[in-house]
């Protein structure tokens, strides 16, 4: 199996059933030729771990569906299977599409009830609304999945996506986020965005004060927050590392409602 890109999102498709010969054809065609947007055809368990990512006793229509999403998303690996060691190995045994998502280490299952209807928009809402990066930017479909993932503790870098110093920063970012991935869930918010204003409030934040970082506790409530002139591994690193020991430069514990009253599309 050759390299791959390295993401953050897979899905793979696992079927119970034997394609026809011409659909298998097909996929096998699509996974050896040129277009990096087609799914991978996966033959056993070892080139699935390879892969990371679960569609069990589809129907053909199924694989007609999956083509049709690959392509809207470059930034998601997708991988179909009828091998039934994958299965095992991925414990399906029922009408299963799974998604991997490695910046949390979480797998969210598509059940058979939700198979039944699924079209190409449900399929790329579904993929959307759990598409977290290592750096995720904030809006209202994102939202869904930062809520919903295991990571408790989210960081929060607001400044404007518009300013010179952007790129660099966001590269810095990133490298930051190498080293909590798995423990805090990085997020961007674009401080430009007239929506986003509410999440600086939220944190006590003035735009005059930005770019700023802010850390939140989703089990309790609990937030810190911290304005930079610049972003830095550094900055980013001492400012969680001290979060995770129980330092705060701002101690605030907030009331469930009050969460509610800022952020209503966080309450899921």
């Amino acid at each position: 199996m050759g390299a791959m890109p390295f993401r953050h999102l897979y899905l793979l498709c696992l079927f119970t059933c034997k394609l026809s010969p011409e659909v298998a054809a097909e996929v096998q065609e699509s996974s050896d030729g040129p277009s990096a947007r087609e799914p991978v055809w996966l033959t056993d368990v070892q080139a699935a771990m390879e892969f990371v990512a679960a569609a069990e006793d589809l129907e053909v229509p199924a694989v007609s569906l999956f083509h049709s999403v690959v392509k809207n998303f470059q930034d998601v690996s997708f991988g179909i299977s009828t091998a039934s060691e994958v299965l095992a190995h991925y414990s399906v045994t029922g009408n299963t599409i799974s998604l991997f998502r490695l910046v949390d280490n979480k797998q969210l299952d598509l059940k058979s009830e939700d198979i039944e209807s699924m079209d190409a928009t449900k399929l790329s809402h579904f993929i959307q609304r759990n598409n977290l990066h290592l750096v995720t930017e904030y809006n209202p479909m994102t939202v869904i999945g930062l809520f919903n993932s295991m990571t408790s503790i989210h960081l929060l870098l607001m400044m404007n996506k518009a300013s010179p110093e952007h790129e660099e920063s966001l590269h810095r970012y990133r490298e930051a986020a190498k080293l909590f991935q798995g423990k805090i869930l990085f997020i961007l918010v674009d401080s430009g965005v007239k929506k986003n204003g509410k999440v600086i409030s939220f944190f006590k934040l003035k735009k005059p004060q930005l770019p700023a970082l802010a850390i939140y506790q989703t089990l309790d409530d609990v937030w810190d927050t911290l304005p930079i002139t610049e972003v830095s591994v550094e900055h980013v690193q001492n400012f969680c590392d001290g979060f995770l020991k129980g330092k705060r430069l701002v101690s605030v514990r907030l009331q469930v409602k009050q969460v509610e009253a800022c952020f209503p599309s966080w309450s899921l």
